[in-house]
């Protein structure tokens, strides 16, 4: 047994306790506290949406590693939509609402400059950790599935625009604005020449709620996380025609976040909640069909297993006949530094947002990156759980990356970014 933790032991393993246990102190009652490090609280509560990417929350809370790190209260609650998470945000705990949550995230810094606030109030937020890379997909009515939509989409462009001319109201759907889903929608279809404000009805539809709303003819394309993209082919409904994988490989998605004022108040807590989730993240990486069984139940998600199991685990059936196995694109909640919240990615982010108009032109986003995006609590969890210097990133920056249409974003030169777009409101 080491001492150190590294991703390849991590996936050896059918669980990281083991491996982990050589790298902290374990108290009588299996609750780990280093020196002085014991919280100041005892607990917390997130939010979370029906995604298979809030799985580290509920596996943590599932599994005790939250109480293993001294905080055997955490509550983990489901929420209706990302506009319900917002809002029990802006409550926070004390006013009914909740502390932290599973999270779109554009959506701390939307909070935080006040864009999508009740009276534009500013919320300080904290990302302390990337829950995962990867793992979203665009589904499209099987109405269009003589198209072969995939990156590629002119043909549906072309299909809309005469859908429209018929005086049909073409609506795509995403789950909140700005969000992840609305930024991989509006890209894909701006590569293909499609204005996502001006030739469709662009929507906000909560992600449970997406397989239902195509079933009954409301939309014509949607864009959401794992299981119901599977679950939309699972009932005949619709097509994938792409992951976003396909559109930026290895991207980022969903970050634990946390009201700002909470991990002033208790940073301690905050880096112990940050050590259960990068515990968390590991443990589901090396453990997919159980993760999928718990998080499939009742108490959590209520879909069916295999809804879920398939693609966490690499399987993508396009529902067109085309099957992938072992995708480059699987969705990864540990491995190549998908759980660091790299400052890089905050910043392509924001710049997308500024593209679409959800944040102004003049926008500090280093000042806002640099108040919102908590990097060093994540690299003290790594270091106080053991893990190698080698897999600790040695800078918040990524470097250049590069989308499937040719464009690339250099985080040390977001304007030229904004310069090659063609459709864009700034």
């Amino acid at each position: 047994m080491t001492d150190t933790l590294t991703r390849r032991s991590l996936l050896k393993v059918s669980g990281t306790a083991a491996v982990l246990a050589a790298a902290r102190t374990a108290l009588p009652g299996g609750a780990w506290a280093a020196t002085g490090d014991a919280p100041e609280v005892k607990g917390a509560t997130f939010g979370f949406i029906a995604l298979t990417d809030s799985s580290p929350l509920i596996i943590a809370k599932e599994k005790g590693f939250f109480a293993k790190y001294g905080l055997p209260d955490v509550q983990v609650v489901k929420q209706a939509s990302w506009g319900t998470t917002r809002d029990n945000l802006e409550l926070g705990s004390a006013g009914g609402g909740i502390d932290g949550a599973h999270i779109l995230t554009p959506m701390p810094y939307l909070m935080a400059s006040g864009r999508v606030t009740k009276n534009s109030t500013k919320v300080p937020m904290n990302i302390l950790a990337r829950l995962n890379t990867n793992g979203q997909s665009i589904s499209v009515s099987n109405t269009y599935k003589t198209l072969h939509v995939g990156t590629a989409a002119k043909a549906l462009g072309e299909a809309f625009a005469k859908a429209r001319a018929t005086g049909k109201e073409v609506k795509v759907a995403m789950t909140f604005p700005g969000g992840t889903h609305d930024l991989w929608l509006r890209y894909w279809l701006a590569a293909n020449g499609v204005d996502p404000d001006k030739d469709v009805s662009t929507i906000v539809v909560p992600p449970p709620q997406m397989v239902a709303n195509m079933k009954v003819d409301t939309m014509e394309a949607f864009c959401v996380g794992e299981p119901w993209n599977a679950q939309l082919i699972n009932q005949g409904i619709g097509y994938t025609a792409l992951t976003t994988g396909e559109l930026w490989k290895d991207h980022p998605e969903k970050s634990l976040a946390m009201r700002g004022d909470w991990v002033e108040k208790n940073p301690k807590a905050a880096k112990a909640v940050t050590m259960a989730v990068l515990e968390a993240q590991a443990w589901c990486e090396a453990n997919i069909e159980e993760m999928c069984k718990i998080v499939s139940g009742r108490e959590w998600f209520k879909v069916p297993y295999e809804d879920i199991v398939a693609r966490s685990k690499g399987r993508y059936d396009y529902g067109t006949g085309k099957v992938v196995e072992n995708s480059p694109y699987v969705m990864k909640f540990w491995k190549d530094f998908a759980s660091y919240p790299f400052q890089s990615h905050d910043l392509w982010f924001l710049t997308e947002n500024i593209r679409w108009g959800y944040q102004p032109a003049d926008v500090d986003t280093k000042a806002l990156i640099k108040a919102v995006n908590r990097e060093d609590i994540w690299r003290d969890a790594a270091k106080a759980l053991g893990v190698a210097a080698a897999d600790i990133p040695a800078t918040t920056s990524r470097g250049i990356e590069t989308f499937f249409d040719g464009k690339t974003f250099d985080p040390a030169n977001p304007q030229a970014y904004l310069k090659s777009l063609t459709i864009k409101r700034v």
